[in-house]
């Protein structure tokens, strides 16, 4: 979802860009795409042989349940292809390297901020348990690299709840945003929204964060990691209420179910006076765009490698 943000915005500049994934879909005709396997050291590097810059924003995306139910596979291939691009871009001297982390790397906390010291092993464990530490394993290599090889072209960010075109509409592991959708437009009425709305979370639109990372690689993040969030909280009644704006729909809280954890919100200060991020998309024009883009693109994610069967 990112990444086809990042290799848009980048075919726009008129760069040589390459894609590599394992999914069965073409983000954008001008840049070239591969099909590999980065779990695969040798697949690595070879791809990032003569390669000037890389953005290493593979993941794999999945609701709560699932992440509970099959932490397995999260976890290791997360591993996997984590330390085997980075391990390639050392060993192929790339020039700049983007790493993208997660929100879900942080202890719990309702604020998070960018620790003054960065040092991931002294962390309190990670609020996503088994996604996390696979995120936080990759920083801990990058600092890895900085105290023995004294590499500062290594750059870290710490994205938050991310939507968008292109996201995980499966509807047996979506996330929020992608799951509202998917359930609207397969008729759910009304619409069964846990909790009573109150619980607030940070939702930041694709676009603004692929600038956000490429802006990571251009300026740097120092000897530490930035934050790539919506810059304030949406409670979810406040994301239901505005998805209703852009299509129309029957929805109910139901009480009955927990609300989650009160506040997760991200502080972006540090990305805003380090590396001029500033995300411009509302709520509504995010949401609107990405359900125009789901209206013509509904079984993409059947194209998607899926992790989980």
């Amino acid at each position: 979802m990112i990444g086809r943000s990042i290799v848009r915005i980048l075919c726009d500049a008129g760069a040589n860009v390459t894609s590599v994934s394992l999914d069965n879909i073409i983000v954008d005709e001008r840049a070239n795409h591969l099909k590999s396997d980065l779990t695969l050291l040798d697949n690595c590097l070879d791809l990032t042989k003569g390669v000037d810059y890389v953005f290493h924003v593979a993941g794999i995306k999945g609701s709560i349940e699932v992440t509970k139910s099959k932490p397995a596979s999260f976890f290791v291939p997360l591993l996997m292809f984590n330390t085997n691009i980075l391990e390639a871009c050392r060993v192929n001297k790339v020039k700049k390297v983007v790493y993208t982390s997660s929100i879900g790397a942080y202890p719990s906390a309702e604020v998070f901020q960018e620790p003054e010291v960065f040092d991931p092993g002294i962390e309190p464990p990670p609020m996503d348990m088994f996604p996390g530490w696979a995120k936080r394993m990759a920083e801990m290599q990058i600092l890895a690299y900085r105290k023995q090889y004294n590499l500062d072209n290594f750059a870290i960010v710490r994205p938050c709840n991310v939507y968008g075109p292109g996201d995980n509409f499966d509807p047996e592991n979506a996330m929020v945003v992608p799951s509202l959708m998917s359930r609207i437009a397969n008729g759910e009425s009304p619409l069964k929204v846990w909790g009573d709305g109150s619980a607030i979370r940070d939702f930041a639109y694709s676009d603004d964060v692929a600038k956000g990372v490429i802006q990571a690689l251009v300026a740097g993040t120092g000897s530490g990691f930035v934050n790539l969030g919506s810059g304030k909280g949406y409670s979810v009644r406040e994301l239901v209420e505005t998805l209703k704006e852009v299509v129309d729909f029957e929805y109910e809280f139901d009480t009955t179910k927990p609300n989650g954890f009160p506040k997760r919100v991200m502080d972006i200060t540090k990305a805003r006076e380090t590396i001029g991020y500033e995300p411009k998309t509302t709520l509504k024009d995010g949401l609107q765009a990405t359900w125009d883009w789901f209206m013509a693109n509904r079984d993409e994610f059947l194209q998607r490698k899926n992790y989980f069967k």
